[in-house]
């Protein structure tokens, strides 16, 4: 949707307290007016935009699990794409604004991260598969999910976004990766 597309764009460049609702309808070219018909209040706006940023961005982490195949290697692709998607420039600075909110407004921020923890996003799916075949410890998948990706993020998001780093190279992307799944599959998987 283009308002989307736009409230994006806008809270990038100026965050949220310098966007405007009259910025955003301009930008997408309608009425504030039309802005007001889908999102009854900016905060709504900021809400959605930041959910539907998350949400595009875990779609591409659709990874089913697959038991003819390795879990060093599905790990390691799994986790590819992840770093794929926290190196996107777009993704990184929306991130920057809404971690922002939550740190100056974090009565704005918490119905947003609530909306985003409703959804299982596909690490917690593939690990919850990968328990069900027997081939990771029984366990909270969320819990298992949160500790690999937090290993990923440690590197690839929290100094993009809070130092303003240049995102990992692909030789530091593969080490990150080669060392998340070794202490990963050191803890979870089920030894034969």
């Amino acid at each position: 949707m283009a308002i989307l597309a736009a409230a994006a764009d806008q809270f990038r460049a100026h965050g949220y307290e310098a966007s405007s609702v009259d910025s955003i309808a301009a930008a997408a070219g309608v009425s504030k007016r039309t802005v007001y018909n889908h999102f009854p209040s900016k905060e709504d706006l900021f809400a959605e935009t930041i959910v539907q940023l998350f949400q595009s961005s875990t779609d591409t982490l659709d990874y089913a699990y697959r038991r003819d195949v390795g879990l060093r290697e599905q790990l390691a692709e799994l986790l590819a794409l992840k770093l794929r998607t926290l190196a996107d420039p777009d993704f990184i600075g929306l991130a920057r604004v809404a971690v922002s909110e939550a740190i100056h407004a974090p009565e704005r921020a918490r119905p947003v991260f609530a909306r985003l923890g409703e959804r299982e996003e596909g690490v917690t799916a593939w690990v919850r598969a990968a328990q069900a075949d027997g081939r990771l410890k029984p366990g909270d998948p969320a819990f298992a999910a949160t500790l690999l990706q937090g290993q990923l993020k440690t590197f690839a998001f929290w100094p993009q976004v809070t130092m303003g780093a240049p995102a990992p190279t692909e030789a530091e992307r593969a080490r990150i990766v080669d060392a998340a799944v070794a202490m990963f599959l050191a803890y979870f998987a089920v030894t034969p």
